[in-house]
């Protein structure tokens, strides 16, 4: 008996991608199961979809769909809705007179609401979306069978997907998102050799843990009150320490370092007389 991983729709999403997945052409690659799992590998990664699999754990899988923030109800319910889309798939190989499938959109729903929550939770490259919205199924779909498939399934409104890729993308910008986020003074991460961008970047849940190391780099407890006041005076008393290793004229600095240079070759000269 074939083991079941999750339910009989992902089983077979899987098995059939793995089948295919070095050839990357033919039907069964561009089928509806495949491509969800080839989407979920631009969300996530492969390893973080295909490795729950090879060892047989459900849990690893649901945990790595959580970890750009999508909920646990809404991660289950696309597996539900998944199967769902199967059953009725293979329902509708023996009837003359197809039923309708409305799993056919709520599920690419699902998919693209995963990616917004990438693109407000951690970074998403251009080169993503290209790839991920070129695998939808919408009117702009490049291969034939594709776009005629789109037609038949999403026969009410063929632009549906089109239409709720492009509003949630637009919709949901970072902007947002970093309205929640804590900033410490840019000054401090640079001393801890970080940029802004990079900063800025990070999910809220490791902002936090980086903000926790910079008080912890200078000394300051974070139940203090005056908190950002004392991280404020401890890094113009970083700087001033630095700024005092130079005169702020180069050519004397050049003259400082050449005279201590010059100091440690004759105290090495001197130690090595006394030595031999």
């Amino acid at each position: 008996m074939e083991r079941v991983f999750i339910n009989e729709a992902f089983t077979k999403a899987i098995n059939d991608y793995l089948a295919t997945k070095d050839k990357q052409t033919g039907l069964v690659y561009d089928s509806f199961l495949v491509g969800c799992i080839r989407l979920l590998n631009i969300i996530y990664s492969e390893a973080d979809i295909i490795n729950p699999y090879n060892v047989d754990n459900a849990e690893i899988l649901k945990n790595n769909l959580k970890k750009f923030g999508y909920p646990d109800a809404e991660i289950n319910r696309f597996f539900t809705e998944l199967d769902a889309f199967y059953k009725i798939d293979q329902e509708n190989e023996h009837l003359t007179i197809k039923k309708d499938n409305p799993y056919f959109v709520s599920v690419q729903k699902i998919l693209i609401d995963m990616l917004i929550a990438k693109k407000l939770n951690f970074h998403l490259l251009e080169q993503e979306i290209k790839d991920f919205y070129e695998i939808l199924y919408t009117p702009d779909s490049k291969e034939p069978l594709k776009l005629s498939y789109n037609y038949l399934m999403a026969k009410n409104d063929p632009m549906e997907i089109k239409n709720y890729f492009n509003t949630e993308l637009s919709t949901h910008e970072k902007i947002e998102e970093e309205a929640t986020k804590n900033f410490l003074n840019n000054r401090s991460y640079e001393i801890m050799g970080l940029t802004m961008d990079y900063v800025r970047s990070l999910p809220i849940e490791e902002l936090e843990k980086l903000n926790h190391q910079v008080y912890d780099y200078f000394k300051i407890r974070e139940n203090a009150i005056n908190k950002e006041y004392l991280l404020e005076k401890a890094i113009e008393e970083h700087d001033h320490a630095n700024d005092k290793m130079t005169s702020g004229n180069g050519y004397v600095d050049i003259l400082l370092i050449m005279g201590v240079i010059t100091t440690l070759v004759m105290l090495g000269v001197i130690i090595r007389y006394l030595v031999f």
